[in-house]
This record gives C-alpha cells, structure tokens and sequence, in this order.
C-alpha cells in the first residue's frame, strides 16, 4: 500500500468521466489498496479513482473513519440503481480543500457493482453512507460537489479554492467528513 497524490481542482481529471473497469485484476486491486491508504491518512471518508488521477470506475468509502472505526467498501464499476427522499448535507471534498457547502442529495440509495473478487454487490445505504455514495459516483461521471450549488456559490467557491491553492493553504485534515 502507497499514499499517492490527491488530485485537487481544477485538474481537469476530475471533470471527465471515468471508463469502465473491464478486468478486476491486480492491478485495480493494487489501485484500491493505495486509494484506501490514501482516504485513511487524508483522513477522508470516500475517494474517487479520478481523485488520485486514473480515469476508472473505482470507489473507496469508509463512513466509520471519521469517528475512528474501520468499515472499508471498495466497489467496482458502481452504480445507484434507486434512490430515495431527499435531504441536504454539509459536504466536503478531498478534492476541494478548504470548502464545505449545503448539498441536496437522495437520503437513501441502492447501489450495485462489484467488488475484488468480481462478486456482485447489492447495498442499501442511509445517511452518511448514501450521501457519501452519491458524492464518489458523482466523480466517476466528472461532478464534484460544487457543480450542484447554486451558479452563484459556486463562482464565490472557485475564487475562494484558486486563492487558498495560490496561499499555499489547499489542505484540510480537521477530522471533519471529506470525500
């Protein structure tokens, strides 16, 4: 395992959708291994293949990190097949250092891919672990969270993400939920 690099905005990897994963070989094994070592020391609780910099349909989540258990999902090609009411969470991102917002997001979710040893996975999934979901799969298809505040907001996020990044302050380990 390997703590590898987290991509950060405006790198334009994080605004392309990610391509199927076709073989679930070492290879991605290896990827998600360093993804998770990656998540656990950002401390975040959710990372995005297209956050470390490969363009592949890979996800790490791990809701329980952020109160200091360890409950690792590693999924494949993931995708939400239903969701559920909606409801509006604080929201940051790995990605997006220094920036939390109010997202609106589905408060239940089922989501099916696979994981290492190519065994479908079905999960139904709540709060935290719903939105966190939505959150990863949304950067497999290019979105990161600012894309679904207000036009407003987000003009007001990206002068606020270039600054930080210009005074060298695009980092955020307070412990609080990252993805």
């Amino acid at each position: 395992m390997a703590v590898v690099e987290i991509r950060v905005y405006p790198d334009p990897i994080l605004q392309v959708k990610a391509a199927v994963v076709e073989n679930i070989d070492e290879r991605i094994a290896r990827l998600a291994s360093d993804m998770a070592e990656t998540m656990y020391t950002a401390p975040g609780v959710g990372l995005a293949a297209p956050q470390v910099g490969v363009s592949e349909r890979l996800i790490v989540l791990d809701v329980k990190n952020s109160q200091g258990g360890k409950d690792l999902i590693t999924l494949v090609n993931p995708q939400i097949v239903e969701f559920g009411d909606r409801i509006v969470e604080e929201e940051g991102c790995l990605s997006v250092p220094g920036i939390r917002e109010q997202v609106t997001r589905a408060g239940r979710v089922v989501v099916r891919g696979y994981d290492l040893k190519e065994r479908e996975q079905r999960i139904e999934a709540e709060g935290l672990l719903a939105v966190a979901f939505q959150h990863e799969i949304d950067h497999l298809d290019g979105i990161l969270f600012i894309d679904r505040v207000s036009r407003l907001k987000r003009g007001i996020i990206q002068r606020k993400v270039r600054k930080l990044i210009r005074e060298g302050q695009a980092s955020e380990k307070n412990g609080s939920r990252l993805f």
